[in-house]
């Protein structure tokens, strides 16, 4: 009886510990999920601020598709974070038909308000505009002004817009000439109020 009980505790440990190491994150999440994940920590834009403007300086590569919503209500009538994995999932596929990597798209913030970039290996650049009480960042080019959101992502930075101005920084800045792509990323994020889509960023 005594080692029956011995036997039935170590067991009951053995899963208690096991739990709480998927539970309270432990150990690293599975690669897999890595891309979601990144994008969940910010999936509010308001909850996760990247903080003062210095913070954003230096060079920044594309890492993985980002989404947010712009109030905790929209991220819950979109379905939570199961609605920013399929969303992530179909903005991946879309950036793939575009041919947008790590090797091609980035940006670098720099002192003095001046930023480079480049979307799908075409360079632009020009002046920025951060609040870090909002996190809403504006992109001056030579042909428009873009206006984004900045969250902090569990890897980096996620650079995020609504869909004109999504629309805007693909074909006008990144001059992507597949349409059907473009409009899919544009359709996604009309698709549910309040969603915001872009791209996750690390140094």
């Amino acid at each position: 009886m005594k080692k029956t009980v011995l036997s039935l505790f170590a067991a009951m440990t053995l899963m208690l510990s096991s739990c709480m190491t998927a539970g309270m994150g432990t150990t690293s999440p599975p690669t897999s999920s890595s891309d979601v994940l990144g994008s969940v920590l910010g999936a509010v834009l308001s909850n996760v601020l990247f903080g003062g403007q210095s913070g954003i300086l230096g060079s920044w590569n594309y890492t993985a598709p980002s989404t947010a919503f712009t109030t905790q209500q929209a991220l819950t009538n979109a379905g939570g974070t199961a609605a920013v994995a399929n969303m992530n999932s179909s903005l991946a596929s879309s950036y793939n038909s575009i041919g947008i990597n790590s090797s091609n798209t980035s940006f670098t913030f720099l002192d003095g308000n001046k930023f480079s970039a480049k979307v799908n290996g075409i360079p632009f650049s020009g002046t920025y505009v951060y609040n870090a009480q909002n996190g809403a960042i504006s992109l001056k080019t030579a042909t428009e002004t873009l206006k984004g959101n900045v969250i902090k992502t569990q890897r980096g930075m996620g650079l995020m817009f609504d869909a004109t101005q999504m629309v805007n920084l693909l074909q006008k800045e990144g001059k992507v000439s597949n349409a059907a792509a473009v409009q899919a990323v544009s359709k996604l994020a009309k698709s549910t109020n309040g969603a915001r889509v872009g791209f996750e960023l690390t140094k």
